[in-house]
């Protein structure tokens, strides 16, 4: 009775790997997501700050007061560009979760494949053992005499 041999393991194995990289993409994409979110964090709190320091010190002279404008206006324009990185990263994330579902998804019906096939097996080989006792129990089977 040979063992249980899946004809299709190589494709299974490569569709592993192919998840195993989908992963790893989907994490870089995350990890790149949450320091880009940081960062939009980061300059949303310098915006802040600048702008208390404007409206809260009243000795600003007439150059410190434009100084100070055009700094806001920069980091404003540092946040609309640090959002719009942030969007991007999302969307990018959002398609290698896409991406890792489907690898895994495409695993997942191999794998489900390889049960039903092994179950079968097992099937047919009790079928067969109970074939042979069966056989061998009427052979064996000696009718009462009269």
């Amino acid at each position: 009775m040979p063992p249980f041999r899946f004809r299709l393991q190589q494709v299974l194995d490569y569709r592993e790997q192919l998840e195993e990289q989908a992963k790893l993409a989907f994490a870089r994409a995350k990890t790149a997501h949450e320091a880009q979110q940081r960062q939009v964090e980061a300059v949303r709190a310098a915006i802040a700050e600048a702008e208390r320091k404007l409206y809260e010190d009243a000795r600003l002279s007439r150059d410190e007061l434009w100084l100070q404008r055009n700094f806001l206006r920069g980091l404003r324009e540092d946040l609309t560009h640090a959002e719009l990185r942030l969007r991007m990263l999302a969307q990018m994330m959002e398609q290698a979760r896409s991406e890792l579902v489907k690898k895994s998804q495409e695993r997942k019906l191999l794998e489900k494949l390889k049960d039903k096939q092994a179950a079968r097996h097992a099937h047919d080989e009790l079928l067969r053992e109970q074939r042979t006792y069966d056989e061998t129990a009427t052979l064996r089977f000696e009718p009462p005499s009269f």
